[in-house]
């Protein structure tokens, strides 16, 4: 029985590793996922597809992922909405004082996403409207 015992506790700690393992992925890819929406700064449109391919990729690799890119995939779909709306008000002179707001958004929210991902946390984005 002792042997059994022992095969049972090897096996618990092997599967305890291998959860541990895809925990960690998780935490990363959720991470990249968010940072990734920093390509378009580099190249154009980047930041718009790289974090759909990564979630569409990982999601079922690593099923944390699907919560992440569905906020992340959100969050661009509406800070695309939120500028045209800024860019229409800019003709009444608000949306000058919009357009600054969401770029210091584009670049804060995103950094707080992934740091909070990496601490294996879900965030939400602020003023996220949820689409999918």
């Amino acid at each position: 029985m002792e042997q059994g015992e022992v095969f049972d506790a090897e096996s618990q700690g092997e599967q305890s590793s291998n959860l541990q393992q895809v925990d960690r992925q998780t935490r990363t890819w959720a991470m990249l996922l968010h940072f990734s929406l920093f390509l378009n700064y580099i190249v154009p449109i980047a930041g718009l597809i790289a974090p759909i391919l990564i979630w569409q990729i990982k999601k079922d690799e690593l099923p944390g992922i699907e919560v992440h890119g569905r906020n992340v995939v959100n969050f661009i779909i509406s800070m695309l909405i939120y500028s045209v709306i800024s860019i229409l008000l800019c003709f009444f002179l608000i949306g000058f004082a919009l357009l600054p707001i969401l770029g210091l958004m584009a670049i804060v929210f995103p950094i707080i996403g992934g740091i909070k991902a990496n601490d294996g946390i879900v965030w939400s984005y602020p003023m996220m409207i949820k689409f999918i």
